[in-house]
């Protein structure tokens, strides 16, 4: 009875020997394989054609032909050459990103230190012009800017008034509660800077002041409104319209125009033109602070 455990011992054994031995060949033959992919490698030559960069070929193919030579590639050249044109790259880019760093803290701080100047008024008579508006706070200080926004038509009306310091601000907040036209106004400190015009379009003699009198600024007009009927619109209304400029984009639903009167009481007409109808959307008009110039006509390339 005992020679039955005997026997299942013995296979055992015989079957892990034989289990240990195939292992055993199986890492032979794996480091056999590996030392034949490092002999092969170790005969490949860096200098052979197929691993030639393209960007150090010989430009004349025929002289390549003929001579059947190849240029000489230096790997510690072109290693260097890579390295230098990464840092300088590195370089570059940590350049750029930091002046756009500097760039944005710079407008940030400018941005905070015109609110910080500015001042919000609102309750403003549909009366009352941006001068008057100014000339009551120039008492302050130093009126930089001032812009009156809203429905010309409303009592709710409200404005801007920008300063050169902050103490022209501070000093504008005891005037909350002056009567201006009919009614008294609010003055609180402002949360938004006044976005500047760009100077270039701002009148440059006394011609231009006196055709940014004649002049108003339309806004809110239907994209499908032309300019024909905007100067039809116009002339209809509040009297002969000398030069009108329409603009738009892609980007917003409706247009803009700049609208020149012949005469300056046309553009105080033009005023009361606010909120009336024009395609599909009511427009919104405005003295302009911009005059309409002519267009430059570029010679024709040759």
């Amino acid at each position: 009875m005992a020679a039955g455990p005997e026997i299942s011992g013995e296979a055992a054994a015989a079957k892990n020997e034989s289990n240990s031995e195939e292992v055993k060949k199986s890492e032979e033959s794996e480091f056999c394989n590996v030392e034949k992919l490092v002999e092969m490698f170790t005969k490949l030559n860096p200098l052979a054609k197929e691993f030639f960069p393209s960007s150090k070929q010989n430009r004349n193919l025929n002289d390549d032909n003929n001579n059947n030579t190849f240029y000489q590639f230096d790997s510690s050249e072109a290693n260097y050459k890579l390295s230098v044109n990464d840092n300088n790259r590195r370089r570059r880019n940590n350049f750029n990103q930091g002046r756009r760093r500097l760039n944005g803290r710079n407008f940030r701080a400018q941005r905070e230190n015109s609110v910080r100047r500015t001042v919000y008024v609102s309750d403003i008579d549909q009366q009352v012009t941006e001068e008057r508006l100014a000339a009551l706070f120039s008492g302050c200080g130093q009126v930089v800017d001032c812009r009156i926004c809203g429905d010309p038509h409303s009592v709710l009306r409200f404005a801007f008034v920008e300063f050169a310091d902050e103490h022209g601000a501070r000093a504008a907040l005891n005037l909350g509660g002056t009567v201006l036209g009919y009614y008294p106004v609010r003055v609180l400190p402002s949360k938004t800077a006044i976005l500047p015009v760009n100077p270039t379009f701002l009148p440059r003699s006394d011609d231009e002041r006196e055709m940014c009198s004649r002049t108003v600024y339309c806004t809110n007009i239907d994209k499908k409104v032309s300019q024909t009927e905007v100067k039809t619109f116009f002339e209809s209304a509040c009297g002969e319209v000398t030069r009108i400029r329409l603009l738009g984009d892609h980007v917003h639903s409706t247009r803009i125009a700049f609208v020149e009167f012949a005469m300056a009481e046309s553009a105080i007409i033009a005023l009361n033109c606010s909120g009336m109808v024009l395609g599909t959307q009511p427009i919104r008009v405005s003295p302009s602070k911009t005059p309409v110039r002519a267009r430059v006509t570029r010679p024709p390339l040759h």
